[in-house]
Formats: structure tokens, C-alpha cells, sequence
């Protein structure tokens, strides 16, 4: 196939604009009157770092590839060389199968087969839907095979309101947890630990400029509904990431050289942390047949 994202499924309601991917069914572009609120990169280019794509059935880093299923030892694939380690799941550079495509929404279907280190099979759905000033996106996995087995969902979107640079751009993230980065440690993330007092203490909101993370945020306050909010403004706009109940945690990316872009946001909403197949944190147990769904989404305002 020559597109490396193959497929291009556009969706539209009102003056919001969203394009979906067959390869990883992952997000290219979401837009409101055609201000761009995702990081977007041609669809003839490879995501770049990971921009919109899904992860699942782990997202960010398993230790060395390895962990420990049914007291045997799994090992999967090195796809992160540099560290030594399997990252973002197994689905990112797979061919979905396109279930459903309306005028407003797309859904999207993978299996995960049984393979070196991944030993029950799973079958994954991704469901897109645009309003007039938000995106829905969807989640569910159902375990295929005859063993039980934890799971974690995960996703990588960069935003952006427009061309506002984001240096500019105001992150509040209702945060009490933190894992602060540890760049030269093979899994780099430090022990979880209390935001109050550090730097990484963003409840109240903080302006981007100055600030570098490649960083898991845990204890995520709840809002009224259940979900978590997730901001970032700037002068009276203001792009609100909710994600669900059982999206305990949040990575936040903030890399200064996203094709394109530059200087960039990644708030990638997770059900688990980094390692979580080792450590067992949040993972969403699934017993045969058995399925999990969730949400996160995107409201501008």
C-alpha cells in the first residue's frame, strides 16, 4: 500500500471536521470551522511521533519487552530500540477493518492475534463521532481466547488551538499523582509520587512556556459527571480533553520538534501507566468473552 496510513475516513457535522485512519486507526486532524484543534501531518506522511494514534492492549513502555502471564514469561517485540523496550502496543501499524462510516462517524475494528508475547486473542473497536464543537471517540476490547487477561488503552493526540504557539497555551490538568520523567533510565519514569510543592503541580494552571515533560499524571480529580477535564487555553478559547472514569491517567508530551510544528502539546489520555502488564497498576481485567469500553473526547468552547 502506498499511503503509510492507508485509507483516509472524514467525518463532518455542523462547521467540525474530523479524519480518521485505516492504518492504526488513529486521528489526523479535527477542526471547528477550520481552526485546526489536533496537531495534523499529511496523509502521505507516517504519524509523526505517534501524533493521534491508538494504543492498545498496553500503552507507553513494557519494561524490556518482558513480563509475566500465567507465571510464564512473555516477551514481546523491541519497537522502542533506543531504551530496549516494547512501546504503544501492538495495533498502531495495523490495517483496521472499516465497520461503519456515517456522514458524522466511523468505526474501525482490529485483532490481536496470539503472538510472541501477547498470549489471548483480542478483538478491538474504535468508534469516532463529531458534534458541532467536539469529538467522542470510543473505545471497547473484548477478550477472545479462554484465559483471563489485563489489558490497557491508551491514545496519542497533539493539540493545538489554531495557530496560537504553544508556549502561549495554558495547561490546567486536576493532577494530585505524579510519575516525573527520568530521561536517561531504561523505563523513565520515577516511582508515583504527590504533585503538591513540585513543578509538576498544574491544577490551577500553567503557562507552557519553559516547561519540558514526557510525564504520567495520575489522580485525576473527577468533575460532576465522573470524567476528568483536561484544559488548555489562551485567551478565552479554551479546548477541554474529558476522558472517562476508568482513564485514570494522563501522559503529557511536550517534545520541541513535532514535524510541522515545532514546539508541541501531546495529552495522551491512558487507562494505565507505563509497565502497568509488569506492575499490574489499572490494568482492565477481562475474562473470557468478556468486553470493556470507555470514552475520552474533545469540546471546544
Amino acid at each position: 500500500m502506498g499511503n503509510p496510513t492507508g485509507q483516509q475516513f472524514e467525518i463532518t457535522r455542523g462547521n467540525a471536521r474530523a479524519v480518521v485512519t485505516e492504518i492504526g486507526a488513529g486521528l489526523r486532524a479535527f477542526e471547528v470551522g477550520g481552526v485546526p484543534y489536533v496537531e495534523e501531518f499529511p496523509e502521505d506522511a507516517k504519524p509523526p511521533m505517534g501524533a493521534g494514534q491508538v494504543l492498545l492492549p498496553w500503552p507507553n513502555r513494557t519494561k524490556g519487552g518482558r513480563w509475566t502471564f500465567q507465571g510464564e514469561t512473555q516477551q514481546l517485540q523491541i519497537t522502542e530500540e533506543a531504551r530496549g523496550n516494547a512501546i504503544h502496543g501492538l495495533t498502531r501499524h495495523l490495517e483496521w477493518e472499516l465497520l461503519e462510516h456515517a456522514e458524522s462517524s466511523v468505526t474501525l475494528a482490529v485483532d490481536v492475534a496470539v503472538q510472541p508475547g501477547w498470549p489471548v486473542p483480542l478483538r478491538a473497536t474504535v468508534t469516532y463521532e463529531v458534534a458541532p464543537r467536539e469529538l467522542t471517540v470510543t473505545h471497547e476490547i473484548r477478550n477472545e481466547g479462554e484465559q483471563p487477561i489485563g489489558v490497557g488503552v491508551g491514545t496519542h493526540p497533539y493539540f493545538r488551538i489554531g495557530d496560537v504557539p504553544t508556549d502561549e497555551l495554558t495547561l490546567a490538568l486536576p493532577a494530585s499523582r505524579v510519575r516525573p520523567s527520568l530521561p536517561d533510565e531504561q523505563m523513565p519514569y520515577a516511582e508515583e509520587q504527590d504533585v503538591e510543592g513540585t513543578e509538576y503541580d498544574f491544577r490551577t494552571g500553567r503557562v507552557l512556556a519553559g516547561v519540558n515533560l514526557d510525564t504520567a499524571f495520575g489522580g485525576l480529580a473527577e468533575a460532576e459527571d465522573g470524567t476528568h477535564h483536561i484544559v488548555l487555553s489562551h485567551d478565552g478559547q479554551e479546548l477541554l480533553v474529558w476522558t472517562g472514569p476508568d482513564f485514570r491517567w494522563a501522559q503529557v508530551f511536550t517534545p520541541d520538534d513535532l514535524v510541522g510544528r515545532g514546539r508541541a502539546v501531546a495529552i495522551e489520555p491512558m487507562t494505565c501507566p507505563a509497565d502497568a502488564l509488569n506492575t499490574g497498576t489499572d490494568l482492565i481485567e477481562l475474562e473470557p468473552s468478556a468486553s470493556w469500553s470507555g470514552s475520552w473526547g474533545i469540546r471546544v468552547r
